[in-house]
């Protein structure tokens, strides 16, 4: 009896994280098209852009908004590499692919780079400091307000989201003018995720009472659970800015914490995952697929 409570249990936490999955990849594409619509003449008057270039990873955007990928495999034949570049038009296999928010700060860093310009606040504590706003650890709704406020005024001044005002004279301009917009719907973006982590786990927290803990994740650098308080919680251990080796680790407890290091579609889709795995029947189409 008490399996099957369990199972119906888990079967509607994972149902809950599936919806929230589609929801968020739907609502992250939404806003990578506005994006690339408010920023369309900009993109266009520099020839496109390279946003990652870190062997093997690619991803650039060309003038037509398309975007390019490159994978790298080997072969199980011949046991050579072989590298290869799939074009993608659709934002929401982009954000399928990648977390939104690194892609809007590789557009940052892009025309950073692009330009010659000085680095500039990047982070997400650095950048808000910037804007007079503090979103410190435990930050509460009325800061994430305070934030997207700011961000739409900025907009606004801009010639708003859909519209992208004048555009620069010359490719100096036109790329800060880019990279201040990438800066921005970068913070827009992960305070959008931690509101999204945040309505899964007050929706499941009834469930994840009568559930108990439930790891989710446990390597070498991280460790995820989704806890019987309703929450997620992980523990990481993050690359050091200096090259020096990982030693510390890192808890995270807050959703504006984890969505720094974890894409919510990835948080929702490993505990749906997770789930069917310890009770296969909760998901019998999964195991009839395989």
């Amino acid at each position: 009896m008490t399996d099957e409570r369990n199972a119906g249990v888990l079967g509607e936490i994972a149902a809950e994280a599936e919806l929230e999955r589609a929801s968020f990849v739907n609502d992250a594409a939404e806003s990578l098209e506005r994006f690339l619509k408010a920023n369309r003449e900009r993109i266009r008057a520099l020839g496109g852009m390279v946003l990652i270039d870190d062997d093997p990873d690619y991803l650039s955007v060309a003038a037509d908004l398309t975007f390019r990928s490159r994978t790298r495999y080997q072969d199980e034949e011949t046991g050579e590499w072989v590298s290869e570049t799939e074009v993608i038009e659709s934002p929401s296999e982009i954000v399928e692919l990648y977390n939104l928010a690194e892609v809007f700060a590789a557009f940052a860093e892009a025309a950073r780079q692009e330009a010659g310009l000085p680095a500039r606040p990047a982070g997400s504590d650095e950048l808000m400091a910037s804007a007079g706003i503090d979103l410190g650890v435990g930050a509460g709704a009325d800061d994430r307000a305070a934030w997207a406020g700011a961000a739409d005024d900025w907009a606004d001044a801009q010639g708003g989201e859909d519209e992208p005002g004048e555009i620069p004279a010359d490719e100096l301009g036109v790329a800060e003018r880019l990279y201040d917009l990438a800066l921005t719907w970068q913070e827009r973006s992960q305070a959008s995720e931690a509101a999204l982590v945040e309505r899964f786990q007050d929706a499941s927290e009834g469930l994840a009472a009568r559930l108990g803990d439930v790891l989710i994740l446990d390597d070498d650098d991280q460790r995820l659970w989704f806890k019987a308080s309703g929450r997620f919680e992980a523990e990481v251990v993050p690359e050091p800015e200096d090259g020096s080796e990982r030693t510390e680790w890192m808890t995270l407890g807050s959703a504006e914490e984890l969505v720094r290091f974890y894409d919510p579609t990835d948080l929702f889709g490993d505990l749906a995952e997770t789930i069917a795995e310890r009770w296969p029947e909760v998901a019998p189409e999964l195991e009839e697929g395989a």
